[in-house]
């Protein structure tokens, strides 16, 4: 009975120094995923016509795309390393 927006944030990384840190956002419209944000890439990508469409204005945003790559930092790697600190000092 109406429409349903989400994003979904997901930090990933193997090695204990975060080296290999990857951030991606996901956006999703009545659960179909229709953006993604990879900062492997370090631009949006399209799935669906009406993500195509957004990924190119965010991509031509250098505003806003400098804003979402700076999440893998500022996001996933302080947060990582606040995480990992708690875990190795419980050993």
């Amino acid at each position: 009975n109406g429409y349903y927006r989400s994003d979904w944030f997901r930090c990933i990384h193997s090695s204990r120094d975060l080296s290999d840190m990857v951030f991606i956002l996901n956006r999703y419209f009545n659960k179909d995923m229709y953006m993604q944000f990879n900062s492997t890439f370090g631009y949006f990508v399209g799935y669906t016509e009406h993500g195509v469409y957004n990924a190119e204005l965010f991509n031509k945003d250098p505003n806003f795309l400098n804003q979402v790559r700076g999440e893998k930092d500022r996001y996933c790697t302080h947060n990582a390393k606040n995480r990992q600190s708690a875990i190795a000092d419980k050993t």
